[in-house]
């Protein structure tokens, strides 16, 4: 039998052994995809003395240093620390759960007078009253259209990519979604000036911050997956920092029949 997660009055079930893994990975090089101009990730081989920590090279064991700016590059979940300047928020302490139910979603951005591309409250409104079972979990997942595999390389920096209207972040407050997930560098412009407007909105930040709600960035959400209802496991480091490299993994949920 498989095992079941119970939503909104009824249990589903899903298959432990048929994960989809939406996050992209860290590896080096400048072909991997970036945003506010962080450096690109690298991987240091480490030397002591006569050793060298790299089997290619000679030495026992592979051993490397690795740097990395989570907010920068590939999947990367936030708290609250981000826009708050108490270092003891920390995702670390506020991502105390790992599985939620999540309702993927896919819109596209519409532009503005402006010439930015904005995912609005309207068009998200719309695709989820498009799906068969309606409810809001407490966590949604953001796919932008068009959905093409360039994202998984994509150099966000200087281009002023996609963001959401501080509405929909309101929105979703309303709705007690504590977990939102997109494939876009920021749920706000790459240059506001430091309003960060859909982030302070999610938040609740400094009035009622939300302890527990998290963003993450940079997802892939490949075209083969369905828009709908999904068990998602959230895995992070155990960094005491504001955000973490993080493998968000969803797995396809079946309604069982009532009793």
């Amino acid at each position: 039998m498989l095992p079941t997660f119970p939503h909104a009055g009824r249990t589903y079930s899903y298959d432990p052994v048929a994960p989809i893994d939406i996050s992209l990975p860290l590896a080096p090089g400048d072909d991997q995809v970036n945003c506010f101009w962080a450096e690109p990730v690298q991987f240091d081989t480490i030397r002591v003395g006569s050793f060298v920590g790299s089997v290619a090279l000679g030495g026992s064991t592979n051993y490397q240093r690795i740097h990395v700016t989570p907010h920068g590059n590939g999947t990367h979940t936030e708290c609250y620390g981000h826009i708050s300047p108490d270092p003891a928020v920390t995702l670390n302490q506020c991502l105390r759960r790992f599985l939620f139910v999540a309702r993927l979603v896919s819109v596209a951005p519409r532009p503005q007078p402006n010439g930015d591309l904005v995912v609005m409250l309207a068009d998200v409104q719309t695709a989820l009253a498009h799906q068969l079972d309606r409810s809001i979990p407490e966590s949604l997942i953001l796919r932008t259209l068009p959905n093409d595999e360039a994202k998984r390389r994509r150099q966000y920096s200087g281009t002023n990519p996609t963001y959401i209207e501080p509405a929909l972040a309101e929105f979703l407050v309303e709705h007690n979604v504590q977990h939102f997930l997109l494939d876009l560098p920021s749920v706000d412009r790459e240059e506001d000036a430091g309003q960060l407007l859909a982030h302070h909105a999610f938040w609740r930040y400094p009035v009622q911050p939300r302890f527990g709600a998290t963003i993450t960035e940079l997802i892939f959400v490949p075209n083969e997956v369905a828009d709908g209802l999904y068990l998602l496991n959230i895995q992070i480091t155990s960094l005491e920092l504001d955000a973490s490299p993080s493998k968000p993994v969803l797995y396809q949920l079946t309604a069982l029949p009532s009793a």
